[in-house]
């Protein structure tokens, strides 16, 4: 076309879309690239860029790119890789995380709880983690509220996005609860190469780790009735929660074996936290206090107790005793510090890592449900309670 003065002949700009054929001279794969549109003109959008076209532009096949871009522990030769790391970015290629993540296997421990405010699940959660990063793995949580179809939900979306192996813990987790359809999307989950262990009371085939809240307790209840405390109230928690009514029973027993009068141990239902202990404790100095020894469920409604006798004026331990159950670290940073049953929690937590994921004795898939572990806590005494006669 006719230049204008001087009779030169110009190009004309190029306008948005014109594409034109370029070379990457380092390794000699042919690219299709957009040139620059001008002004005021919209691009147009970028056609999606597949994994057959990144193989195409390096002369590979489809399977060495793939090997190549997803992290791949087969070996690839440096000339190939090189070449199709540089026709993707020529590309701009971008993988698919969704699609791959649903073809793979990913590298996370899903934790399934009842709830996730609590101390004690706190101190399960980061022995997990500890223990996760030595098999390059990572831990994430969810919360059921401890509701059966709650935890099915939960299940069913979680295996969708195929975590190594999933970790369950409740006061109790039943084969038969909503029909078994727990049960059933747990069995499809493992069939499908994945791993369950519980954490809790359990009779689902799969290995599990639960506590003996009832003979942990017991250890609780004898401790006060020998060291001389006749008249006791038990801060029992929500009715209904299986852990907790198991330690009320093991309090029970244990007082009741070494010679307290039932008649003499007030069983009070209380909220499971420390507003529930205060409430709970609050009451009872209304009343009067006629007991020698608060006995809670766990420390949380325990130290809601000692801040309900600090408030009332009520002096622990020469006038009432407080004990609790956990020993989670705030157990010995209250004052007086607290008389508990100690649960080896991290301990849990690092075994429920383990049992997910290393393999068996003699290699071969893990047997699902070849474990049933029990653990019992420790008592441990400290200045929250004292000899009474």
């Amino acid at each position: 076309m006719d230049g204008g003065r001087g009779g030169r002949t110009r190009s004309a700009p190029p306008r948005a879309g014109w594409l034109f054929f370029g070379v990457l001279p380092a390794v000699g794969i042919r690219v299709l690239c957009a040139s620059e549109g001008t002004t005021g003109v919209p691009h147009p959008s970028r056609p999606t860029v597949t994994l057959r076209d990144v193989a195409a532009a390096a002369g590979v096949s489809v399977a060495t790119a793939s090997r190549v871009l997803s992290g791949s522990s087969r070996t690839v030769a440096a000339e190939y890789e090189g070449r199709v790391l540089a026709a993707a970015a020529a590309l701009r290629y971008t993988s698919d995380m969704s699609a791959r993540a649903m073809r793979r296997r990913s590298d996370s421990i899903t934790l399934v709880a009842d709830d996730l405010t609590t101390p004690s699940i706190g101190l399960v959660v980061a022995a997990m983690e500890r223990q996760a990063r030595a098999y390059d793995a990572f831990v994430s949580v969810s919360s059921t509220r401890g509701t059966p179809q709650r935890q099915y939900e939960t299940v069913r979306a979680l295996c969708a996005l195929r975590p190594r192996a999933l970790v369950l813990t409740s006061s109790r987790i039943e084969a038969e609860a909503l029909g078994g359809r727990l049960l059933d999307e747990l069995l499809a989950y493992e069939q499908q190469g994945g791993r369950v262990v519980i954490f809790g009371t359990t009779d689902m085939p799969f290995d599990s780790i639960s506590i003996d809240d009832r003979g942990s307790a017991r250890l609780m209840g004898e401790h006060l009735a020998e060291t001389g405390h006749q008249r006791l109230v038990i801060l029992a928690g929500s009715r209904g929660t299986a852990n907790v009514a198991a330690r009320t029973s093991g309090f029970l027993s244990g007082l009741l074996a070494r010679g307290v009068d039932a008649q003499d141990v007030r069983i009070v239902n209380c909220q499971v936290n420390r507003q529930g202990g205060f409430d709970a404790t609050s009451r009872l100095i209304e009343e009067g206090l006629d007991t020698e020894a608060i006995v809670a469920a766990n420390d949380i409604i325990a130290v809601g107790a000692l801040s309900a006798c600090r408030a009332g004026g009520v002096d622990v331990p020469s006038q009432v005793s407080v004990t609790g159950f956990d020993n989670i670290q705030l157990a010995v940073d209250v004052t007086p510090r607290l008389t508990t049953v100690a649960l080896p929690l991290a301990e849990i937590g690092a075994e429920s890592i383990r049992l997910a994921l290393e393999p068996p004795l003699g290699g071969g898939a893990p047997a699902a449900g070849s474990l049933r572990r029990t653990v019992r806590g420790e008592l441990i005494v400290r200045q929250s309670s004292t000899r009474r006669r």
